[in-house]
């Protein structure tokens, strides 16, 4: 269950997006994989089944998707959750009392909020680093390190971590690396090829691309790992309904096709911006100026569909008043669909980091961040450029 696909690492990575995981239906030949909806199984005998016992631990929907993207990622291991929060609550179930973690600054505030106000109430300690720097990720390890956790880019800075070059760092002493690959999905960045451990998804958003359904994932070729994980997943019972899992596997065969169309309309909107004289700073990693620009090049092959920027003087007025005002990006959380989203973060993704945390990354209280979608170029840029005339 949620392993990879016998087509085998050598078929592209569109064809496995639409197979990997999905062979017809062996009972009807349908070529979409069904919805098992049911909650437990008929057993032939006592202690006689036919592999299925009970739905919360087998789910040959959550399987198929499970799979697909383990395929994707290059793991040997998929496991798929209720939530990308579900997930990340598992993984770091996998550690005990006394244990620390070491995790980027800039993490989405639900990771964030996870960590400070469960966790550590729990016995984990943990130590917070620009994500930026490998020497601050160095000098952060301790003999009791168990985890680094990171986010590249961040949600909403749009930092990069150099995913090899902390993996150096973590693995001769024993520490496993996971990293959120939310924002870049595997189309655009594979973190297990760069020597991370543990691949981390909220398949709510680009995997899935069409805003219908919430989940997570965890992708992995640690075996140690994939076992501990799969007995919480079945123990803490965080799992994803099979409807939701249909409709994530539903989405991810157009994955490649919709991850091009964000990265080209990103790339041209995010340009648009840089050169907006009602806007004071731009934060892509397309960008040629974006400080890491280099390394975006190196580690991924796109640079995806999320922007990052300040209006006018960066106040609240300011993200007020320009927040208002679009008429085609729809105001809402979350990102990743096929529809542009725009998003006030200090009140809505991460009203749960102190002010004083966000200022001191330089995260300005009028800050927006854009998901952009997959509509018409000019039809976009035409609301943005309404929207920054009050800014």
């Amino acid at each position: 269950m949620g392993g990879g696909s016998s087509l085998g690492d050598k078929a592209g990575f569109s064809t496995r997006a639409i197979h990997a995981g999905q062979e017809p239906d062996p009972a009807t030949g349908a070529v979409t994989v069904p919805i098992y909806q049911t909650s437990t199984y008929a057993q032939e005998a006592l202690g006689k089944n036919l592999g299925f016992e009970y739905a919360r631990t087998h789910n040959l929907t959550r399987a198929s998707l499970e799979g697909c993207l383990a395929s994707l990622e290059g793991g040997a291991h998929g496991l798929c959750f209720a939530s990308g929060l579900a997930a990340l609550n598992t993984l770091t179930q996998t550690l005990s009392a006394g244990d620390h973690v070491v995790a980027g600054d800039n993490l989405y505030g639900g990771s964030y909020r996870l960590f400070e106000r469960v966790f550590r109430r729990l016995g984990l300690a943990f130590t917070f680093v620009p994500s930026s720097d490998l020497a601050a990720f160095e000098a952060a390890l301790k003999p009791n390190t168990r985890l680094v956790f990171v986010e590249t880019p961040t949600n909403p800075m749009m930092q990069l971590t150099d995913i090899a070059g902390v993996a150096r760092l973590t693995r001769p002493r024993g520490i496993r690396l996971a990293v959120d690959n939310t924002f870049m999905t595997p189309y655009f960045q594979r973190p297990l090829e760069l020597g991370a451990d543990v691949v981390h998804h909220s398949v709510t958003k680009y995997l899935n691309g069409h805003s219908d359904m919430v989940g997570g994932a965890l992708v992995t070729s640690d075996e140690t790992l994939a076992e501990q994980l799969r007995f919480l997943q079945n123990a803490a019972g965080g799992v994803p309904g099979p409807m939701d899992c249909w409709l994530a596997l539903r989405g991810v065969k157009t994955l490649p096709l919709r991850m091009e169309r964000h990265d080209a309309n990103a790339r041209e909107l995010a340009a648009f911006l840089a050169q907006h004289p009602r806007v004071s700073r731009v934060m892509y990693p397309g960008l040629p100026d974006h400080p890491q620009h280099d390394l975006a090049r190196r580690q991924a092959t796109g640079f995806g569909g999320i922007i990052s920027f300040i209006p006018g003087d960066g106040s609240l007025d300011q993200g007020r008043c320009v927040f208002n005002r679009f008429r085609l990006f729809t105001r809402a959380e979350s990102l990743g669909g096929v529809e542009s989203l725009v998003c006030h973060p200090a009140s809505m993704t991460h009203a749960a980091v102190p002010r004083e945390v966000r200022m001191g990354m330089g995260f300005a209280d009028g800050l927006l961040r854009l998901s952009v979608g997959i509509e018409d170029l000019d039809d976009l840029r035409a609301d943005l450029a309404q929207a920054l005339e009050v800014a």
